[in-house]
This record gives C-alpha cells, sequence and structure tokens, in this order.
C-alpha cells in the first residue's frame, strides 16, 4: 500500500534531518531530491552539459558523501531554475514516491508538483538568520571556513534563486502542514512532523507503526 509523505523547504531549514528521522519512524523509504541536483550540478563542475547530466543519471551518482560542498550545493541550485533538468528527473522522483511499503520524498517542490497527491505535505521554514548559523556550524565542523555573513548572503541569494525561477518556485502546497522549526530542538522538530504524518494517517485508514494505533499524544 503506497502512501506518500512530500517534505518541502528551503535550505537549512532541517527538512533533510527531519525526512529521514519521519522515514525511520515509519519505516518508509526515503529520497533526498536534493541529492538529484547536486548529482547533475556536480557533473557540470566538470562540464557536462546539465540536460545531457541529468538525462544520463543513475543511482550510483546519488552517493551523497561526494555530493557535499559549497561549490556543488551552488551548482545544484542554478540547475535546478533549468526546465529540461527538472522534467528529466521527475520520473525518477514520481516512481520513488509510489513504491509500495510508503516513501518520504523531500525538496523544494515535491508536495506542488512532483506529488500534489501525496497523502500528507509537510513544509518546513526557519527564519533565514537561523538557517545562516546552521549551515555555518556545519561548514566549520567540516573544516570549511566561511564567515557567517557570508553564508547568510547565500542563504538569501539561493532563496530567491528558489522562489522566483519560472519552472517549479519554491512555496508551500495550499494543504501542507507548516512547521517553522526556527526556536525548536531537533526532537521537537521530528515530533512536530510525525505527528502530523499520523494525523493524516488516521483520516485516511492509513495503519500506523506498531505501537502507533493508539496514539501518542
Amino acid at each position: 500500500m503506497a502512501f506518500t509523505i512530500a517534505i518541502d523547504g528551503p535550505a537549512a531549514a532541517g527538512k533533510g534531518t527531519i525526512s529521514r528521522a519521519v522515514a525511520d519512524h515509519f519505516g518508509f523509504a526515503h529520497l533526498d531530491t536534493g541529492l538529484l541536483y547536486r548529482a547533475v550540478g556536480a557533473r557540470t563542475l566538470d562540464g557536462t552539459d546539465p540536460i545531457a547530466a541529468a538525462r544520463a543519471l543513475v543511482a550510483a551518482d546519488l552517493d551523497a558523501g561526494a555530493l557535499r560542498g559549497q561549490a556543488v550545493a551552488d551548482a545544484a541550485s542554478k540547475v535546478a531554475v533549468i526546465a529540461d533538468v527538472r522534467a528529466a528527473l521527475v520520473d525518477f522522483q514520481r516512481a520513488f514516491a509510489l513504491r509500495s511499503g510508503g516513501a518520504v520524498v523531500d525538496g523544494r517542490d515535491i508536495g506542488t508538483v512532483i506529488c500534489p497527491e501525496a497523502e500528507a505535505k509537510l513544509f518546513i521554514t526557519a527564519s533565514p538568520e537561523v538557517r545562516a548559523e546552521r549551515r555555518h556550524a556545519e561548514l566549520l565542523e567540516r573544516g570549511q571556513g566561511a564567515t557567517l555573513d557570508a553564508v547568510l548572503a547565500e542563504i538569501h541569494a539561493r532563496d530567491e534563486r528558489d522562489m522566483s525561477r519560472a519552472e517549479a518556485p519554491l512555496r508551500p502546497a495550499p494543504d501542507a502542514v507548516m512547521i517553522d522549526t526556527s526556536a525548536m530542538s531537533i526532537a521537537e522538530a521530528v515530533a512536530a512532523a510525525t505527528e502530523a504524518v499520523e494525523q493524516r494517517m488516521r483520516a485516511r485508514g492509513y495503519p500506523l507503526p506498531s505501537g502507533q494505533q493508539d496514539g501518542n499524544q
């Protein structure tokens, strides 16, 4: 039985961490669609045409460890505005979302474009300042030097690209549950997300994970 959870939101809002935790909680498969665009972006850094890279993408290209770093993130954001790149990746994402046993798919246009009929939709957000602080801490942890001001400027620039692009701009679906993680701990954000999904499951008669049938209030 398929049950799709679409999770969208801007960079560094916490949607990746939340998506993985939600997938683990429900025993669902998880796809970080940002890796698809990072993989295409990484190929363009070597001079490959982005549309050709998207059409030739295979699962082996989605090695998360090789796709970290600001240069790849910037390239991913730039190729994501190309309509033909997005079109080439749509079928991959939709097939994953509809797999039996349930799926969590996170990105920037999952609930609005890729899976508008998803059974549960979440939009994870946080203030630009909080997101910049989180991203800055991540970079320092990896030994990558960057000033907080520079990271904040990049957050603003990426938001502008993502929200103003003509093809599938970043925005919450009308029926998405909004979760602002600015003042939340990871545990609080995950709890809010899982509760929102459980409410949708109950409304649709989908079986909850073992131990959840009576509801955790």
